[in-house]
């Protein structure tokens, strides 16, 4: 079939697709040659399945090593995969069993339903939410944690991360906090960037925008946290902000302890509009 559609063509059906992955040993969710992606294992498995080439659209694309325990895809699979005939017709629950048959143990498919109209994975949603983990104090991370938690060592204060990440909460134009990509825009809205020490003393940061460009919150959690333990006055995030100078990349934190945990769409008699809103180009009077 051809690339993927706003909207599905007649003889197909969109289908949403919620999973999780440990983004550990992938190089990414986007496709690339001679390269390990989510993309790329997921198409492969669906396509394998349906015996049709499949594209998928990703709600998010997350960077190597990052993971996800509430990623969203749609996928438009023709109807005559699902038909009846000579066996019995093939239930989305029969096909997320068999897709996690195929797919390694690190990537695995949580559900799978019809998508209402109008859904697009990437431009209906209205926000993404992701978790940032630290062990701070340079205490030991677990053998299990080591996939998803990443040690620093000093001693990191909730509340003066939290001083410090509220300065960069709105609409903004975040160049400073983001690789530069060709033909993208960096103008984003950061609705929440608040942190919590957890029971087990972990430092989870929970950070939520309409959408995040490349890089983007592993650059403002390296800000955060230079500003919290003394290495840069409170002062320097703002002048970022309003200079676009980019964050030097010694103090961008690792992928390993990012997820993207949950992606928010709008109700379904709204589900067009906001892709309208989405594909328009973001400025910053918006």
């Amino acid at each position: 079939m051809a690339g993927p559609t706003l909207f599905p063509e007649g003889g197909f059906r969109r289908l949403r697709i919620d999973l999780a992955y440990d983004g550990s040993q992938f190089y990414g969710w986007a496709a690339q040659p001679d390269q390990r992606t989510l993309q790329d294992m997921i198409e492969a498995a669906i396509s394998k399945i349906c015996q049709s080439p499949v594209t998928s659209v990703v709600a998010g694309r997350t960077d190597a090593g990052v993971h996800a325990t509430g990623q969203v895809i749609h996928v438009d699979l023709l109807d005559l995969i699902f038909a009846s005939s000579q066996s019995e017709a093939l239930t989305y629950s029969d096909l997320r069993f068999r897709l996690n048959r195929i797919l390694d143990e690190d990537v695995r498919i949580l559900d799978i339903s019809d998508a209402p109209e109008g859904f697009h994975a990437r431009f209906s949603a209205l926000r993404r939410f992701y978790s940032y983990k630290i062990l701070d104090s340079n205490r030991v991370v677990t053998p299990l944690a080591r996939y998803d938690t990443v040690s620093w060592y000093r001693e990191l204060d909730p509340e003066s991360l939290n001083q410090a990440s509220a300065q960069l909460l709105g609409h903004h134009d975040f160049a400073a906090f983001c690789k530069f990509k060709e033909g993208g825009t960096t103008i984003r809205t950061l609705e929440k960037y608040q942190w919590q020490r957890g029971a087990d003393g972990l430092l989870i940061a929970d950070v939520v925008a309409d959408a995040f460009c490349y890089s983007m919150v592993r650059n403002l959690v390296g800000a955060v946290v230079s500003v919290a333990d003394g290495r840069k006055d409170s002062s320097w995030l703002a002048e970022l902000l309003a200079n676009k100078e980019r964050v030097s990349d010694s103090l961008v934190f690792p992928a390993k302890g990012l997820t993207l945990y949950r992606v928010e769409y709008p109700s379904n008699s709204q589900l067009i509009e906001r892709a309208k809103v989405t594909i328009g180009k973001r400025s910053p009077e918006l």
